[in-house]
């Protein structure tokens, strides 16, 4: 289902953001708070580390400013994703932003002052105040920065340079999402049907295959008519990345973007080796998807449609929330009930419309509820989508056990509640199959699902280590460097069975996520961690089960690789990566015998 304008969505179907703001009113508050904690926040310039309680009422104030904060800009930001044509969203959106962009100038002192300082003060403050103690993780991760910390002139100089930033990120997402106009295509029936980022996947999954194709190469002939253009836009992204790691006194953007999580950079790699050494799999499924769908060649676009015809052809969001909460029954009741909030709370915003967002997210923050966007189309990928962003969103709201500071659970940790969802959904429709084709079905969705996330998330991976490499040895990244890296990774990780149709050499330039470097290595790490959770789960092992529900409390209390050890796994080795492997060969061997 989808609907032309916002207006036409009924609002049973919208996520309630009147919870977080029911008025401009309120906004306008919120706005006036924000301005008069700055000035009190500025009082303590020089200040801040002067004794136990100037530390302790420096990190309230800034705490209750920074929750306001977000709490705007999340607000500001959902509203105008739903209607990215909305000029007033986009107004409010837009002066939220220049609003965090003034205060990063301002607080350029806050960073190098406490820094100035040691963590061995800093835990005596907290021995001499207990307040302090809240604080404990929060300050021991601002001291690991001391080696890549400026002085305080430097950061001012920093902050204005940062505040030039973003631009290349913004001119791709009006491209990929406001500008957007893939034309017209035909479907099955012959029907003129728009195409659109949200019914693409729709369409690649035809078993039309002059529908698959024409879809191709629609999609890609609109990301090619403006090669020139995102190839700029990813390579300025490519060049922010790289002054602030000279700045910032790293060795790599590699280093730097894994710092944070206090990740070790052969963790990144390993993965990448660890696929290369497995790549015999992918061929072998590709293989068996050439045959099954009795092509001559296998191309691009014949890589997503089912193998078989599922027997749900159409899967309403009444009947996607049915199969939801039967298949998540092994997490337990709390999990279940606690669930239940998403939908009669009005967490989620369900289907498409003209100018809303593509794709899907969780997103919220501490003083929201965990909110989702989606674009429900009726297929048992939405079905998986929906569980996939409401394990994010579970992670938010059981991550608010923690207190503000230790609440925010790291990226590296994100994926595997979503994809733990993924598993025991694809597990629930595979075992309550009642016939071999779909069993056939429920199985390639599984081995699609390791494909994309592990296998093709590592080629972007790879991806994006080349070309940062190549900028920073000088090579010139024009828009035909890129696309033909992109073109020969293509070809290495679909294998000789795959055509890799010369549209695909442009796919780089429609991913937004090459926008925040060395982030999708994450997807597959994520997948890989999940995989080994959920067989345990799967199993009946009520232990991993009760550490799993403690794992989603943990928020960002501790180091991600400490906090996944508590639910048993151990990323620093490739154990995690391997079985995961192990389990998609298992599959596919299963397939084989039933095709």
């Amino acid at each position: 289902m989808e609907y032309k304008t916002r207006q036409d969505v009924p609002n049973e179907y919208k996520w309630n953001l009147l919870l977080m703001y029911e008025n401009e009113n309120e906004i306008e508050e919120d706005i006036k708070k924000v301005n008069n904690l700055t000035d009190k926040i500025l009082k303590y310039k020089s200040h801040i580390m002067d004794n136990s309680d100037t530390l302790y009422e420096f990190l309230k104030l800034t705490e209750e400013q920074d929750r306001i904060l977000t709490k705007l800009y999340v607000y500001s930001k959902m509203d105008f994703d739903v209607d990215t044509k909305n000029n007033k969203s986009k107004a409010l959106k837009m002066r939220i932003e220049k609003l965090n962009e003034s205060l990063s100038e301002k607080y350029s002192f806050i960073e190098p002052e406490i820094l100035e300082s040691s963590f061995d003060v800093a835990l005596k403050y907290i021995k001499d105040n207990e307040a302090l103690n809240e604080y404990k993780f929060y300050l021991e991760q601002i001291f690991r920065y001391k080696p890549h910390s400026l002085t305080i002139d430097e950061e001012k100089i920093y902050a204005k340079a940062l505040n030039a930033f973003g631009n290349c990120a913004e001119i791709f997402n009006n491209i990929d999402n406001a500008d957007i106009n893939l034309g017209i295509i035909k479907d099955e029936q012959g029907n003129d049907v728009k195409l659109t980022s949200s019914n693409y996947i729709k369409f690649m999954k035809s078993k039309d295959r002059d529908v698959r194709k024409n879809a191709f190469h629609k999609m890609y002939n609109y990301y090619k008519s403006l090669k020139n253009t995102l190839s700029s836009c990813l390579v300025g992204q490519i060049k922010e990345s790289a002054f602030i790691t000279n700045v910032k006194k790293y060795n790599s953007t590699l280093e730097r973007s894994l710092f944070d999580d206090d990740i070790n950079v052969d963790v990144y790699n390993n993965l990448i080796d660890t696929i290369h050494k497995n790549m015999d799999i992918m061929y072998d499924y590709m293989a068996l998807r050439k045959k099954v769908l009795g092509v001559d060649k296998l191309h691009m676009y014949d890589i997503y449609v089912d193998l078989v015809e599922s027997n749900k052809e159409s899967i309403s969001f009444d009947e996607g929330k049915k199969i939801l909460f039967e298949a998540l029954k092994p997490l337990g009741d709390k999990y279940l009930n606690d669930l239940k909030k998403a939908f009669e709370e009005r967490w989620i915003d369900i289907y498409p419309s003209e100018g809303k967002k593509s794709g899907a997210y969780s997103w919220g923050c501490y003083d929201s509820k965990p909110y989702l966007l989606l674009n429900y189309n009726d297929t048992f990928d939405s079905v998986s989508t929906l569980g996939h962003e409401l394990g994010h969103s579970m992670h938010s709201y059981y991550s608010k056990s923690q207190n503000y500071v230790d609440s925010n659970y790291p990226i590296f940790l994100a994926e595997i509640a979503s994809t733990v969802n993924e598993v025991l959904i694809n597990e629930y429709m595979y075992k309550k199959a009642k016939s071999n084709e779909e069993k056939i079905y429920y199985l390639t969705e599984f081995l699609d699902t390791v494909r994309t996330t592990i296998f093709r998330q590592t080629m972007f991976a790879e991806f994006e280590t080349i070309m940062h490499q190549k900028e920073n040895e000088g090579v010139p990244l024009t828009e035909e460097e890129i696309s033909n890296t992109y073109y020969e990774l293509n070809k290495l990780y679909y294998g000789n069975d795959v055509v890799s149709d010369d549209d695909i050499r442009y796919e780089w330039s429609r991913i937004p996520h090459f926008y925040t470097p060395f982030y999708v290595y994450k997807y597959a790490t994520g997948l890989s961690s999940a995989l080994s959770i959920a067989k345990r789960i799967l199993e009946g092992d009520t232990e991993t089960r009760d550490n799993y529900l403690e794992f989603l409390k943990s928020g960002g209390n501790d180091y991600p690789l400490n906090i996944l050890k508590k639910v048993g796994v151990d990323m620093t080795s490739s154990k995690p990566i391997d079985d995961a492997l192990s389990m998609f060969k298992e599959k596919l061997e299963e397939l084989k015998k039933l095709v």
